[in-house]
């Protein structure tokens, strides 16, 4: 029964995490068509508190991650490259947060240099990920 709650929980935060992976570029694309001082002073402290908020939660999706994955004597050969394929994937979207936050820190320095043609393609490597990691979990595909 333990693992039914920690596979729920890693659920959760996961569900959560994404939804700031996904909204967070949605606010740089704003920020980078934003011209007025209050409205750029606005997004900014929107784009902060939500990535303040969504760490948290990407640290604990990634725990309750592991620890389910300690319930399973998963061998990680033959028949289990589609966990590779997802762990390769979780990195990339550790990699993407951390890149969230540079271009954070960027727009607070009012240093981006990036259209906001640019951000809505960068908001779309989430959504991507999201579909692959998916695909890979429940259809196991190699």
């Amino acid at each position: 029964m333990t693992v039914l709650w920690i596979k729920s929980l890693h659920l959760i935060f996961v569900i959560s995490w994404f939804a700031g992976l996904f909204y967070l570029p949605r606010i740089f694309v704003n920020l980078a068509m934003a011209k007025q001082t209050d409205e750029l002073a606005r997004l900014n402290l929107m784009a902060h508190k939500l990535y303040r908020f969504m760490t948290p939660l990407g640290i604990l999706a990634l725990i309750f991650g592991v620890w389910t994955w300690g319930f399973y004597d998963f061998y990680m050969g033959e028949g289990w490259r589609w966990m590779h394929a997802k762990l390769a994937l979780v990195a990339i979207l550790v990699g993407y947060h951390i890149a969230c936050r540079q271009m954070l820190l960027a727009f607070a320095a009012n240093k981006n240099t990036r259209s906001h043609v640019w951000f809505r393609f960068f908001n779309e490597i989430p959504v991507l990920i999201l579909f692959a990691i998916v695909i890979l979990v429940i259809v196991k595909p190699f």
